[in-house]
């Protein structure tokens, strides 16, 4: 579990697609007065642009660097396979019991990725759009809603269903710690959209499925009906006059 506030950036030192399982691992370098694998262990989880990946070796100084294994499947939904010596990367240990939530639940698990359609200046700022590659993510992007991009935590400003975008903003110190700011148009992000709504939408999703079992099929409909009229009420209500 991680909080999708990024610790540190570093850079990758070695991509190598036919490592010595057979897999793929990657080595990415620290600064020299990094003490991010301080209290490191092999087998600990650390999240590399916002992907759960495992610490296999690890050098803690000269400088500080650590190799982790890239499943087929992360190589899939990832933009890890991407990744060329001299990326920069985001870097997050896992959470510990006693750290302040500074950002929101993050589990680690890339849901796609999205490519940067638009990124302009606002001030000291800077608007970034997002396209995502699978648009079934959509329905868990909500205005003001959490969402992980390459594995930092941030708030979406703006959405867009219909033409399938949304947009986040960075304040400039976040600019100036995070990846993404770095990016330009076409490249691309991982995403992982807020777990809770899923968890929502699943339960509600059974909720309705007994209701409509066991009352044969309608029981859930005046319901639905009112949650509808009730949310297309207060769109008129709200809308400019």
């Amino acid at each position: 579990m991680f909080t999708g506030i990024v610790e540190e950036i570093g850079t990758v030192s070695e991509l190598n697609p036919h490592d010595e399982t057979g897999g793929t691992s990657l080595t990415i370098t620290l600064n020299p007065q990094s003490e991010l694998l301080s209290d490191a262990h092999l087998g600990d989880s650390m999240a590399v642009n916002g992907c759960c990946l495992t610490i296999t070796q690890f050098t803690p100084s000269s400088p500080p660097s650590f190799m982790v294994g890239i499943a087929p499947e992360t190589l899939r939904l990832t933009n890890l396979g991407a990744l060329t010596t001299g990326s920069k990367v985001n870097l997050e240990r896992a959470v510990r019991a006693d750290t302040r939530m500074g950002g929101h639940f993050v589990q680690g698990h890339v849901d796609t990725v999205a490519t940067i359609t638009d990124k302009r200046p606002d001030g000291n700022a800077v608007t970034i759009r997002f396209s995502p590659k699978s648009k079934d993510v959509l329905r868990y992007v909500v205005y003001k809603g959490f969402i992980a991009l390459d594995g930092t935590s941030l708030t979406v400003t703006k959405v867009d269903d219909d033409e399938g975008w949304w947009e986040v903003m960075l304040i400039s110190y976040t600019q100036e710690r995070v990846v993404i700011a770095g990016k330009s148009v076409g490249e691309t992000v991982n995403v992982e959209v807020d777990m809770t709504a899923k968890y929502i939408e699943k339960s509600l999703q059974a909720y309705l499925l007994g209701m409509e079992e066991s009352s044969g099929g309608i029981a859930g409909i005046p319901m639905l009906q009112k949650m509808v009229e009730h949310t297309v009420a207060q769109g008129f209500s709200s809308a400019p006059r």
